[in-house]
């Protein structure tokens, strides 16, 4: 049982206390039929979904295997009902209420035979008093009918003065007409992910009797920021906290109640206690709020930043006689998150700042380079995400040097448990509202809709320290009113009225009004506001294209598919801050193989073309398979330009090599603009945050991702976790002029003093000695000692030619080792840390490089359980260590074998000897694993 569920039965068991009677509906049988397949009748389980519970009786198979997705769409074309034993221990007349937590989506509820509701939206808590229609009641029976979304969908596109847009605006994946529904969007079919459309009851569920005195808790808000702060402004840090509490509840409050408050931060630590101020009760909701001192809590730091300093809150909620009536127990911490995007001052434009807005965000008062991924749903089916997978995930993310994840809109939002390992681990979560790729009706009824699963959401998560900011959606400013002003300008005021009606007067203004603390933008990818008026209930005016030429404002995106331009340095974006970039790569063959049959398993199989899912297909015809040939082309064209590719004469082999290589790219391409943009901390645009494109996959198949469906790390993974150490050293290559610059580069919070060596190779590793000593040019100048590096900032220590450098040597037969070694402290610590890092420069594609065999040799020491690599005839690119393939069904199991090691797809020079520990994830091999790992490097593509 997960957190999120135990959470909300340990608020209900502590009201039990009180003779309240909760029943958890996940705890009686369920029935699950349809009226379009009247011989299915099969358990059902809440939480659940349809296509769970018909694999769970064996109706069905694995939904994620081969061409499931396609074969299965007769589940999601059909409508189905969950029905519930007798609920006979809730036949008496007092106060009864059903609280559904989440429904999706079109689900009419009947109990004893009484139509209670009709519900139409996935993301918001219900809660129904069916009191009435438990009157002569004498079996209990509920029962949940849910439509078809897709069916409905259609029907809802089809009514009447519907909201249209122009052609070409809104973008198709597979179902049609998903931003007219408030269901997760993904479930409609996304570029990475399959469209199942899954129905069912998929958050937990409760029946909830009361007496005439007692109340239930539904959802708690607690806002904790600095005294006078306010959204989108810099708080002052010298300011006392507010703790504002409010919680929403059922059943009857005395006029009167009170709120007591304990924070417990643990045994040994003195307790804060007391009453809370200003107690206001109205319409289900009592709210009050208490001033705490600065100094008597710590603060809380995202990972690498300090402590992770959570305190335990008790809130009691007391009648008029000392009696507690409601209890709820949240875990908060102290911090400031704030979104920075005021525009650029004077003393910033004295630093070398280029003029416009910022655009980074700042914790505690103190700006930080962000680092990390962007997290889409880690499964198509939410109810089979449980704690356990979120841990293994994020314990990747905090081993991958990430503090921040952008979790995507048109998923669903994250659940309790996602944020409290956030909170334990110090990972930030940038959360955005479940709206994408798309523009969506204004009309009344729709906004409503919104608006209550707005206030719910907010409300729910915004205790956790963890979360970041709020965003209206994705890419709505850059990509969406930009195709309307592309495709019909004479219509572009009419639709940016309707996107500021949702976007701006419905969430921004329901975000200010429930918390202080959290900065809100109405699009991920954004210009920034161009001012505020905190006299209006919504404040923001955004920029959009009202730019100042020479500037720099907001955040960037980038997507390059052309394989040519990958490296060309002058494609990247200049940006305050990078939210999303990438490009595909394959699986491994390990993940492919839980998936796909043996005998599909080549590149071009229909099977794995038909799981490639970029572009989008356009509709859920799989007869042309066109676009997805477009995909796979493009990840072949870009392994060939740019690296050796394999030849094998076993297929699987080759197979196997193939997907690597595409990994290779990947991993190249995404180290490239992360070096880029880190580097930008120290130019004019003062760049503070790198969040590329995508953290996880869902599904086994082609996608952006840089961990696969199981928890398996590809090469990116590895790769960004080097690029996102504290300080490395990188080089910047201009292919057209041959210009070569080398920076070290800190996300440090203070001056480092930095060693850098730098040395020529010839791909059988030995020194290139005319060019090392040769005086003629900067190379002896840009290494050495006493580099000074300033805070969260970059120095520039070689800017040269590479013509000149190489002196006519063979850029094919050139590679140049490049080390930083510095001292420093890590945020929030007086302890001097050593930090160094090495990379490698390649003066020639490595398509057309000398390579040689290295010689690669692996070994495994049992006494220290760590494996050692060793080149020992030449220079090795791009050395991984493989091991075997998780058991059989693993992944979707839930089980199987996870290892990261210490370092992977790195570059080893002749005779490096380099020692691997690793960390085990999840491992069902009991140790077995070990016996089965192997290593290879891109040498091996030559080898058939």
């Amino acid at each position: 049982m997960g957190n999120f569920k135990r959470s909300i039965l340990a608020a209900s068991l502590v009201s039990t206390a009180c003779t309240q009677k909760v029943l958890d509906l996940s705890t009686i049988e369920w029935t699950l039929t349809s009226p379009n397949f009247t011989y299915i009748s099969v358990p059902g389980y809440v939480p659940s979904q349809v296509h769970l519970d018909l694999r769970a009786a064996q109706v069905i198979g694995d939904p994620l295997y081969a061409l499931n997705e396609f074969n299965l769409r007769w589940i999601p074309y059909s409508n189905w009902t969950y029905t519930s034993s007798p609920l006979s221990e809730f036949k008496d007349t007092v106060t009864t209420w059903i609280v559904f937590n989440g429904l999706d989506t079109f689900a009419s509820i009947q109990l004893c035979g009484h139509h209670i509701a009709a519900t139409n939206n996935q993301f918001r808590q219900y809660a129904f008093d069916v009191t009435d229609a438990l009157v002569s009641c004498n079996d209990p029976v509920l029962s949940i009918d849910f439509g078809s979304a897709p069916i409905i969908a259609n029907a809802t596109a089809e009514l009447p003065g519907q909201n249209s847009w122009p052609y070409g605006v809104q973008q198709l994946y597979e179902f049609p007409n998903r931003e007219f529904i408030r269901k997760e969007q993904n479930d409609f079919g996304w570029d990475w992910g399959p469209a199942f459309s899954p129905a069912g009851i998929w958050q937990p569920a409760y029946v909830v009797q009361l007496a005439s005195d007692q109340a239930y808790a539904l959802n708690t808000l607690v806002d904790i920021y600095r005294e006078e702060q306010r959204n989108l402004l810099p708080p002052d840090q010298s300011r006392d906290w507010v703790l504002n509490a409010s919680i929403d509840y059922v059943g009857s409050l005395p006029p009167n109640a009170d709120i007591q408050y304990t924070l417990e931060r643990g045994s040994n630590t003195s307790n804060l206690s007391g009453r809370l101020g200003n107690i206001t009760l109205s319409k289900g909701r009592v709210t009050g709020s208490i001033i705490i001192p600065s100094d008597a809590v710590e603060l809380w730091w995202p990972v690498g930043m300090g402590s992770q300093t959570l305190y335990n809150l008790t809130l009691h909620v007391v009648g008029d006689q000392g009696n507690t009536i409601v209890t709820v127990n949240r875990r908060v911490g102290f911090r400031t998150i704030f979104n920075n995007q005021l525009p650029v001052s004077q003393e910033q434009l004295e630093r070398g700042v280029a003029p416009g807005a910022n655009w980074h965000f700042e914790i505690n008062g103190h700006e930080f380079y962000a680092k990390g991924s962007n997290f889409i749903p880690p499964d198509p089916f939410w109810p089979s995400v449980t704690e356990e997978r979120i841990r293994v995930l994020f314990d990747s993310v905090v081993d991958g040097n990430q503090n921040m994840l952008r979790v995507w809109s048109s998923g669903a939002y994250a659940p309790d448990f996602m944020f409290d390992l956030a909170d334990e681990m110090g990972i930030l979560l940038w959360s955005e509202f479940q709206f994408g790729c798309a523009l969506y009706p204004v009309d009344e009824a729709f906004l409503e809709n919104v608006a209550e699963e707005a206030e719910y959401q907010v409300r729910r998560v915004n205790h956790h320290p963890s979360l970041a900011y709020w965003a209206g959606g994705n890419e709505l400013e850059n990509l969406e009113l930009a195709l309307v002003n592309k495709t019909a300008p004479e219509q572009y005021p009419k639709y940016l009225a309707e996107y500021e009606t949702l976007f701006l007067d419905t969430l921004a203004t329901i975000v200010f009004a429930n918390t202080r603390s959290i900065s809100y933008s109405p699009s991920s990818t954004t210009n920034g506001w161009q001012s505020l008026d905190f006299s209006k209930m919504q404040p923001i005016t955004q920029r959009y294209n009202n730019l100042t030429q020479g500037s720099i404002y907001g955040n960037t995106d980038h997507y390059n598919y052309n394989p040519s331009q990958a490296f060309n340095l002058s494609t990247y974006p200049v940006g305050r801050f990078a939210n999303e970039f990438g490009y595909h790569s394959m699986p491994s063959l390990q993940t492919w193989q839980q998936a796909v049959d043996a005998a599909d398993l080549h590149f071009n199989s229909t099977v794995v073309m038909l799981r490639d899912h970029h572009p989008p297909a356009g509709g859920t015809s799989t007869s042309n398979i066109y676009n997805t040939s477009i995909g796979q082309g493009q990840m072949t064209m870009s392994a060939q330009r740019w690296y050796p590719v394999p030849n094998k004469t076993d297929p699987l082999a080759n197979f196997s090599a193939w997907c690597h290589t595409t990994q290779i790219f990947q991993a190249d391409f995404y180290k490239a603009q992360i070096a880029f943009y880190r580097r930008g901390s120290a130019l004019p645009e003062r760049q503070l945050g790198s969040l590329y494109w995508q953290l996880e996959d869902q599904f086994q198949a082609p996608t952006w991702s840089g961990i696969e469906y199981d928890g398996r790390w590809k090469v990116l993974h590895y790769v960004a976790k080097d690029a996102y150490e504290p300080v490395i050293i990188a080089s910047f290559h201009n292919a057209s002029t041959q210009a070569l610059d080398i920076w070290v580069l800190s996300d440090l919070w203070t001056t480092i003093s930095a060693s850098v060596s730098l040395t020529w190779y010839d791909w059988s590793g030995a020194p290139l000695q005319d060019i090392n000593t040769n005086t003629n040019n900067t190379l002896e100048e840009a290494a050495g000692t006493n580099i000074t590096v300033h805070p969260i900032n970059g120095t520039k220590i070689l800017s040269s030619n590479l013509d000149t450098l190489l002196a006519g040597h063979p850029p094919t037969n050139a590679l140049l080792a490049m080390h930083v070694t510095a001292q420093g402290t890590l945020p929030n610590s007086n302890a001097s840390t050593t930090f160094s890092h090495t990379s490698w420069f390649h003066a020639s594609p490595l398509v057309s490089a000398e390579m040689q065999d290295p010689g690669l040799q692996l070994t495994h020491n049992n006494v220290t359980d760590t494996f050692t690599m060793t080149a020992t005839k030449g220079v090795a690119a791009w050395v991984w260590l493989d091991y075997p393939s998780s058991s059989s069904n693993g992944a979707s199991q839930g089980g199987g074998t996870v290892v990261s090691f210490d370092d992977n797809g790195f570059w080893l020079g002749k005779g490096e000897v380099k020692e691997l520990g690793f960390r085990v994830k999840k491992d069902d091999s009991e140790g077995g694993w070990k016996g089965g790992v192997t290593a290879r490097s891109l040498w091996d593509n030559y080898v058939e």
